[in-house]
């Protein structure tokens, strides 16, 4: 019989507020895997920074961490609603469309997030990447895995925000070198 081939679309699953913080976890394990060379692409957050209207969001680009996007917008003090910057996703997107046509061996999406799971946002190059193989990595709220299994076909692979499970998921992954998603 032959041996199951592993997931190659993997998702960090975490509740808002639990530690070890997802995003940090994400950009380390990225920084330790283009460290020894592996064509890593894509994306990570970094940490929120106060603004005088929320949050400021910012992605950087994980194989040239002096591209930065930001992905929020100023609202105004009594906004209350989402603010997120659909020209700064847009811009960003653009890492993950490279990382697609490179290709990488690992690409990294920072969140399947709000715009995500209704079609928007990053949809299209996740989907793209899944489709071509390329191991893909990123985070999911739990308010968002529903969303995130129907997106995927539930064949995605979900992990605990921990350096093991990451490590354990791409050594698979590298085992087995373009296997179908």
């Amino acid at each position: 019989m032959a041996e199951p081939v592993p997931a190659r679309i993997a998702a960090l699953v975490h509740e808002a507020g639990e530690e070890p913080d997802p995003d940090a976890v994400l950009a380390a394990f990225a920084a330790r895997q283009l460290a020894a060379g592996h064509r890593v692409r894509g994306l990570v957050a970094l940490p929120h920074e106060p603004a005088p209207n929320g949050k400021r969001m910012v992605l950087v680009d994980v194989a040239d961490p002096a591209s930065r996007y930001p992905i929020s917008q100023a609202l105004g003090p009594a906004a209350c609603g989402c603010n997120l910057d659909p020209r700064g996703i847009a811009d960003a997107s653009g890492v993950l469309r490279r990382a697609l046509r490179e290709p990488a061996e690992l690409a990294i999406a920072n969140r399947f997030g709000t715009l995500e799971s209704t079609g928007q946002g990053m949809a299209d190059e996740l989907l793209a990447l899944m489709l071509a193989g390329i191991p893909l990595l990123t985070v999911v709220n739990t308010r968002y895995l529903a969303a995130w299994r129907d997106f995927t076909g539930g064949q995605a692979l979900e992990l605990p925000p921990r350096d093991a499970a990451l490590q354990q998921w791409w050594d698979a992954c590298r085992a087995t070198p373009g296997a179908a998603a």
